[in-house]
């Protein structure tokens, strides 16, 4: 099989611009770029490219392949990527042709935000943790929205700058991720059928992973093995679980494995011991102490309560 493409490094906004074939940026540690403005042909830009800037990026009618979950979807209406620094953009082409797609880019270096509560703040904000297929779709009023909070940061980008510049910057960057934010938790309660999908198939994954020889073999699942196995971020699989079932995926592995305990310690012979090493632990003071945060009941008390 090929290896993939080693992705492109671009350290600087600059060199963002330079190889995109667009204008000097008017400031070195934010720009706003409008997409039909990359004068770059797509089989001369990098396959993969990651950033050491935060990058923002608004799109509508998106020539290449985008994904969300394992699912393509039509992107004529906008949709927002959110990309943090170091993170990996891969991009399958469908046409080798010039940028077709339309919408803005706004790209931060984290530089900009020093000695600013946004600079710590934006890494609270989970949706710089997902992946290009966990993008956030936008109606129309939402879409008109954040593109005029674009087109407002790149007018006091290009403006006389002066002493308020970069507050107002700052302020005007924290409104459209707290937009973000809210547009994202809609999603989560609106898009119900694609993420219902998703919980049955965790709760099958589980099933799998569940079984004795898969346990002694593998141990409890972690958090990450099962989102990689579902192919969503962990961040992203724990805030769609709370919003569906109030658990985040931790609970949820635990509550799994907690039924499945009680199974064994209400219909078996097997020791406690026996039943810790089928359920994956190495030890079982760990498999007693977590039985008995969730039930307030030791294994042995759980048992004799049975009897």
């Amino acid at each position: 099989m090929k290896s993939p493409e080693a992705p492109r490094n671009i350290r600087t906004i600059t060199e963002y611009h330079r190889l995109m074939e667009l204008p000097k940026p008017a400031h070195p540690l934010i720009s706003v770029v409008r997409f039909e403005d990359i004068k770059a042909r797509q089989g001369a830009a990098p396959k993969r490219i990651s950033h050491d800037f935060y990058t923002i990026a608004l799109k509508k009618n998106v020539c290449s392949k985008l994904k969300y979950g394992q699912q393509h979807f039509d992107f004529d209406e906008g949709v927002m990527v959110f990309m943090s620094p170091g993170q990996v953009l891969s991009i399958e082409s469908a046409i080798e042709d010039d940028f077709k797609h339309t919408g803005w880019l706004l790209l931060i270096h984290p530089d900009f935000l020093l000695n600013t509560l946004l600079c710590g703040k934006i890494k609270q904000y989970e949706y710089f943790g997902y992946q290009v297929r966990e993008a956030l779709h936008l109606s129309e009023k939402e879409e008109a929205l954040v593109a005029g909070l674009m087109q407002q940061i790149e007018q006091e980008n290009h403006g006389n700058m002066d002493a308020l510049s970069h507050p107002l910057i700052i302020a005007q960057l924290e409104l459209l991720l707290t937009y973000a934010e809210r547009f994202y938790q809609r999603q989560f309660l609106t898009r119900k059928a694609s993420h219902h999908a998703i919980l049955e198939r965790m709760e099958f994954l589980l099933s799998e992973r569940f079984k004795d020889d898969v346990l002694i073999a593998h141990g409890v699942p972690t958090v990450e093995s099962v989102a990689e196995a579902l192919h969503l971020s962990p961040d992203y699989l724990s805030r769609l679980l709370t919003t569906l079932t109030g658990q985040s995926t931790r609970h949820f592995i635990q509550d799994k494995l907690i039924s499945l305990a009680k199974q064994k310690l209400s219909t078996s012979d097997l020791s406690v011991n026996e039943i810790a090493f089928q359920l994956g632990f190495e030890h079982s003071q760990s498999f007693c102490k977590l039985f008995k945060n969730k039930t307030a009941y030791s294994p042995a008390a759980f048992r004799q309560s049975f009897n």
